[in-house]
């Protein structure tokens, strides 16, 4: 999860986030890059004396200015394009879960087992145990087995909600009379933090969600409580 001042990604726990990371360093280092090259050119030209009255045209350079730039975007587009593909495919999913929003809280449904449904509310303040986050624990956490390919089924009740994990690089709106899809694959254990990031109200702010990671005999035994 985020922490204070923190300026980096957070850590990714699916393949589609790593892609992400990955994608961001090529883009970023591409910035840089042509950031470095302007600036030397302004400064290069602001600083010589040399100037040429009688040049009026160059063609060659304008082919260069032309086409290094289509070159420099068609690196940028191609690995784009491919997670773009790679994060609207479902691989054969081991599991269902539909995630409904509502205002504001979030339910879910497991719809592979019988009766397995909850809501999930966030824990107010006054009520929280020690070493809980403020504005980010629920009631019922959304508890998937890691490396287990699970498909998600995300829509609403009222109004227009977004469903987001950051650290799993998930972030699908919830449209009332639209069911929406992604895939979720967790590559590890823990507790991974997100809220509602559509603005949907007077509580917009207090609807976090909270996807437990587990093993996948931890998993069956909680399963079983039900």
């Amino acid at each position: 999860m985020c922490t204070w001042s923190m300026i980096s990604l957070q850590d990714a726990n699916s393949p589609s986030m790593e892609h992400l990371t990955m994608f961001h360093d090529h883009i970023l280092m591409i910035n840089i890059l042509i950031t470095m090259m302007v600036m030397y050119i302004i400064v290069s030209i602001s600083l010589n004396k040399i100037i040429n009255r009688t040049m009026m045209q160059n063609q060659l350079i304008e082919l260069i200015w032309t086409f290094i730039p289509m070159i420099i975007l068609i690196f940028m587009a191609f690995p784009s394009i491919k997670i773009l593909y790679l994060m609207d495919e479902i691989f054969s999913p081991m599991m269902t879960i539909k995630c409904m929003g509502h205002q504001w809280y979030w339910s879910y449904e497991y719809s592979d087992f019988n009766n397995i449904e909850f809501d999930s509310f966030m824990i107010p303040t006054e009520e929280l145990n020690k070493n809980e986050f403020r504005l980010l624990e629920v009631s019922n956490r959304m508890i998937i087995p890691f490396n287990i390919q699970t498909r998600l089924l995300i829509s609403s009740m009222d109004v227009i909600h977004s469903w987001t994990i950051p650290s799993m690089g998930i972030k699908v709106d919830a449209t009332p009379g639209r069911i929406n899809q992604t895939n979720l694959l967790a590559i590890r254990p823990g507790l991974f933090y997100g809220q509602c990031s559509e603005i949907c109200g007077a509580n917009h702010s207090f609807m976090p969600i909270i996807v437990e990671s587990t093993n996948l005999k931890s998993f069956i035994s909680w399963i079983k409580k039900f």
